[in-house]
């Protein structure tokens, strides 16, 4: 009999560290003239009551998963997003400091979601030119890829080889891992929905591939 060669599902490489990205789940609204509290510069809000329902739909899609690690940033919406997975893990998750949410600057507080709803046109200036560093004294761009580069690194070397992560992450950051990992165009993934999945594989090399992208399947209609 002849050899035969069937097509089978993807399995990473010996060595290779695969990584889960969610992006937390919604937070709360924002309000004009009530900004939301910020920590080191960054917008704080808790999650909205929509958001924890997100929280324990992830929690349900990847407790079955080998997770051997689990990582969330400083920042509230993380952490809670992140917690009804830590509770049926039995993982205590690791905050990484880097991979906090890009800072806007003068448009921190909740403020960029109102300029964007109210038609500012350097909101739509942004969307053009793909820069978060429009907005007076937000971080600069290079800054953000290359605390977003170390923050996925030190991921990697956390979680290890053959081995299974997962990591509760903001949108403008899981949007910049994205680009980095397929050498897009700044904003190609910057629209991840809350509560969504995405697949990253770091090869033994460091070499990244972009196994899926903002998967919402479990989170019903």
């Amino acid at each position: 009999m002849a050899d035969r060669y069937p097509q089978r599902r993807f399995m990473p490489p010996p060595g290779a560290t695969e990584l889960i990205l969610v992006r937390h789940g919604a937070s709360m609204a924002a309000v004009p003239g009530e900004p939301f509290d910020l920590l080191d510069g960054h917008a704080d809000p808790p999650l909205a009551p929509d958001g924890e329902e997100q929280a324990v739909a992830v929690a349900r899609q990847l407790e079955t998963e080998s997770l051997g690690k689990l990582f969330v940033t400083p920042l509230q919406r993380t952490q809670q997003t992140a917690a009804p997975l830590a509770t049926a893990t039995g993982l205590e998750p690791h905050v990484m400091p880097e991979l906090r949410e890009v800072r806007l600057g003068d448009w921190e507080g909740g403020m960029l979601r109102i300029r964007a709803a109210q038609g500012d046109p350097l909101f739509f200036e942004i969307i053009e030119k793909e820069r978060w560093d429009l907005i007076p004294n937000a971080e600069p761009a290079d800054e953000f890829a290359e605390r977003v580069r170390r923050g996925v690194e030190a991921m990697v070397a956390a979680t290890g080889p053959d081995a299974l992560g997962a990591a509760v992450l903001h949108g403008g950051v899981i949007g910049e891992i994205c680009r980095q990992a397929t050498r897009s165009r700044p904003f190609a993934f910057v629209h991840a929905d809350n509560g969504s999945i995405s697949r990253l594989v770091v090869m033994p090399g460091g070499r990244q591939l972009l196994r899926s992208f903002n998967s919402t399947a479990h989170l019903g209609p």
